[in-house]
């Protein structure tokens, strides 16, 4: 039996410490795996730095550039040595064994993506968290996934200590960029540049990526080294169609999964990526002038916000442009086209995935739809009961493939996996020539600027707020950033806080890019008959006002 066969788990795994292979959902909960296409068909035996890494020296392009970042650019060469140095301190000095999870913190640089890919060859297990996270929530992730070890910026070092009041399984913390004896870089440079990649299985877990969870609780998605080869041979392979001349930029954190396009599909076929910390709108399109990138990733609302000040950037070396994160508008996909002349590639995907799964090449997009399964899913519309509807009628969204979602340790696994089909939460409308159109989020999600935000995450923090007796927080309809979060607060009897107030306290209890950006005070909140928010109800409030502000009819997306 093969690593592709959908009932293969692997029983010789390197794995010594077992955690994460004991904790991956009862096999029947599972769903379908799908390895139709050739190149999916990967050996039982991969660890897949090896073929995004090792690969290059191998064949003697170790010269070729593959990391330019805002303050250093790195080699295959030189990131594969850098790569074995931090893998021999991982092992040799923090003691990490086979099947280990290491907490990764830091912004997008050279040395994040360096710590990230020796962590997988030394056979350990990746769990990335977003650089602005707080200590209570960088506790979460620790506690869950029983972590030991940490690499962290040393800029980063204030959370990552209050963390550890939060995670006493916490063992070590090695730092970089700060210096000193015991810093990641002296003891790098004691260890020897060559190491051999860890005899791991192709479905050993390689990957926890943590979700921002509907219910305020993240779920820990778990991936195998093989899915990180997958997304390559499928979504960029077959709608990116990247070469080694191409260089790649984006703005996703790479503790977003939507993040690795920028890394793993350059690092496939042997180009390179620019690697920014600081990827606002204006950063990134001075970025791609100054670096001439060819392919970019980004959301609607930073290409809405380049289009603003278009004559400011030189874009004439973009022959690919990638937006995900949020729903593409019509109107921004027509007026980027009319402005740059270059095709906006709408796309779809989701942390349980691990990448875009909905999307079309650039010859086969319509403009408003999201696209067609990427060539190795298969996507469909469903009622509530799981039935396919016909063409036309709006349903949920249910797709599977080489990829799917398996939870660490939860019982969430069974409202995201049915019957073997993912069904990610979202509503859709699939046509008679089968492209998808979106519809809505089907759950309490808040997706605004790229960025994925939790309602009752928001919610618990304003909670804790002595002057909020009751709160819902919802998606409202923003033209800059798709939407964002409002709240509809009850002050506490003889409360005074302001909105403002409310806003700066949620923005030091949680990230401060979940805050919600508009509060409107009300008396009560819509509620059912068993006292539960009706948060549908607040959302078509929300959209109902902009709506009114702004003259236009109540979206779909919302009041749906």
């Amino acid at each position: 039996m093969d690593a592709t066969s959908p009932s293969a788990i692997a029983a010789d795994s390197c794995a010594i410490d077992t955690f994460a292979r004991d904790h991956l959902p009862p096999r029947e909960t599972w769903p379908d795996l799908i390895f139709a296409l050739p190149e999916l068909r990967y050996p039982r035996r991969l660890n897949c730095v090896t073929p995004f890494l090792d690969r290059w020296i191998a064949e003697g392009r170790g010269h070729a550039l593959c990391l330019i970042g805002e303050h250093e650019s790195l080699t295959y060469r030189q990131l594969f040595e850098r790569v074995n140095r931090i893998a021999n301190v991982l092992v040799n000095r923090l003691g990490l064994r086979p099947g280990n999870r290491v907490l990764l913190r830091s912004g997008n640089t050279p040395m994040m993506v360096a710590t990230y890919l020796a962590v997988l060859k030394a056979g350990g297990v990746v769990v990335a968290t977003m650089p602005l996270l707080r200590a209570r929530e960088i506790a979460y992730p620790l506690n869950k996934a029983r972590i030991a070890i940490a690499l962290c910026d040393h800029r980063l070092a204030e959370e990552m200590e209050g963390a550890r009041t939060h995670a006493p399984g916490l063992e070590q913390v090695a730092y970089w960029g700060g210096g000193g004896p015991d810093s990641l870089e002296a003891l790098m440079a004691a260890e020897s540049p060559a190491f051999t990649a860890a005899d791991t299985a192709a479905d050993d877990v390689c990957l926890i990526a943590f979700t921002s969870g509907t219910t305020g609780e993240p779920k820990g998605a778990m991936h195998f080294h093989r899915d990180l080869l997958a997304i390559c041979d499928t979504y960029a392979r077959h709608v990116v169609r990247a070469g080694p001349d191409d260089r790649f930029i984006g703005s996703a954190p790479f503790a977003f999964t939507f993040g690795l396009a920028i890394i793993l599909f350059p690092m496939r076929v042997g180009g390179s990526a620019v690697v920014l910390e600081r990827a606002g709108p204006e950063d990134l399109a001075l970025a791609i002038g100054r670096e001439r990138a060819t392919i970019c990733f980004t959301a609607p609302t930073a290409y809405r916000a380049i289009l603003a000040k278009l004559t400011a950037y030189d874009l004439s070396s973009l022959r690919r442009c990638i937006s995900a994160g949020e729903s593409l508008s019509r109107a921004t996909f027509e007026a980027w086209k009319a402005a740059t002349g270059r095709t906006l590639l709408d796309g779809i995907g989701g942390t349980e995935m691990l990448h875009i799964y909905l999307a079309s090449p650039e010859e086969e997009v319509r403009p408003g739809a999201t696209g067609r399964p990427v060539p190795g899913y298969e996507a469909r519309v469903v009622d509530e009961e799981g039935r396919e509807v016909p063409p036309g009628t709006i349903g949920r969204l249910a797709v599977r493939g080489p990829t799917g979602c398996r939870y660490l340790a939860d019982p969430r696994q069974g409202t995201y996996v049915v019957e073997g089909w993912n069904y990610p939460g979202d509503s859709y409308l699939m046509d008679e020539d089968g492209y998808f159109w979106y519809q809505a989020r089907c759950d309490d999600m808040i997706v605004s600027s790229g960025y994925n935000i939790s309602g009752p995450e928001v919610e618990a923090a304003l909670l804790r707020h002595p002057d909020v007796l009751e709160c819902g927080v919802v998606a409202a309809p923003d033209p800059e950033r798709g939407t964002i979060p409002k709240a509809y607060v009850v002050r506490a009897p003889g409360a005074t806080a302001t909105a403002k107030a409310l806003q700066d306290f949620v923005k030091a209890e949680i990230a401060p890019y979940k805050y919600p950006r508009a509060v409107e005070f009300v008396e009560s909140l819509p509620k059912t008959a068993s006292g539960k928010i009706q948060r549908y109800a607040l959302r078509l409030r929300a959209a109902e006002a902009v709506a009114e502000a702004t003259g236009e009819s109540t979206p779909l997306a919302v009041s749906a």
